[in-house]
């Protein structure tokens, strides 16, 4: 059992040989506690992770998915006893030196989310101009329909405290999984809030599986994984606090 007032930082990695390294180190410099879950890498990053003696390392046996990775570090966070875990792809496209700034973040909230749109920062990448579109759009639809006022509904740089995640049922295995977590967390009354981080954007191609690399697709998905979590929601007669209780700063 970790030391339960500790923070463990938590990356889920798919094929990221060429940058799971350098990432992997920076981490290092600022958690004592990280996390790798591999989600079935088979280019070999499982190799370079098994040569490393500073982390702790879980592998899924096939590729099951971004929300998947995220569920085995949540679990993972708690049954080790974790005060909190903070969340950071190994792409390059977030920065380890922000970890303290989500752990002091969430002195005051039960989950902190990383907005890349709340400030602007000298050298900031362009987005893709379709996935910019569909994170403007989503969001502004979960705001809608759940009272938040967020900025960026899918940064995937978060703090959570352990206390938070153990009121979460999340199923979602893939990209979407950050939109069935909103709404749980809207309705657990869970609060929220948001701190700016860099728009970085490296030369990567992503896909988000088959049919889903169809911007249209995509975004028809994303409504279909929030209309599924509003009605287990609903099923489990579970009210969602009014648009006044919500607290997202």
């Amino acid at each position: 059992m970790k030391n339960s007032s500790g923070w463990l930082a938590a990356l889920p990695v798919y094929n990221e040989v060429d940058y799971v390294d350098d990432v992997l180190d920076e981490v290092a410099r600022y958690a004592s506690d990280v996390l790798v879950v591999d989600d079935g890498s088979l280019d070999g990053t499982a190799e370079r992770l098994g040569q490393r003696s500073d982390i702790s390392l879980i592998r899924h046996s096939e590729n099951r998915g971004y929300g998947a990775a995220l569920t085995t570090a949540f679990q993972y966070a708690i049954e080790e006893g974790f005060q909190g875990i903070v969340t950071l792809d190994c792409d390059g496209q977030h920065q380890p030196c922000r970890i303290p700034e989500f752990i002091q973040a969430a002195n005051d909230a039960d989950i902190v989310s990383g907005s890349r749109y709340l400030k602007s920062y000298d050298g900031d990448d362009a987005p893709p101009e379709e996935r910019m579109k569909i994170n403007r759009t989503i969001t502004h639809e979960l705001n809608e329909r759940l009272g938040y006022a967020l900025t960026d509904a899918f940064c995937g740089f978060k703090a959570y405290r352990t206390s938070a995640l153990k009121l979460l049922t999340i199923t979602n295995t893939g990209y979407a999984m950050p939109l069935q977590l909103w709404v749980k967390a809207a309705a657990a009354e869970l609060k929220v809030v948001e701190i700016p981080v860099p728009l970085i954007y490296l030369d990567l191609e992503r896909s988000f599986g088959g049919a889903l690399d169809q911007a249209e697709a995509r975004l028809q998905h994303y409504r279909e994984v929030l209309d599924d979590a509003f009605a287990t929601v609903m099923a489990e007669g579970v009210p969602f606090p009014s648009r006044e209780e919500v607290a997202c700063n």
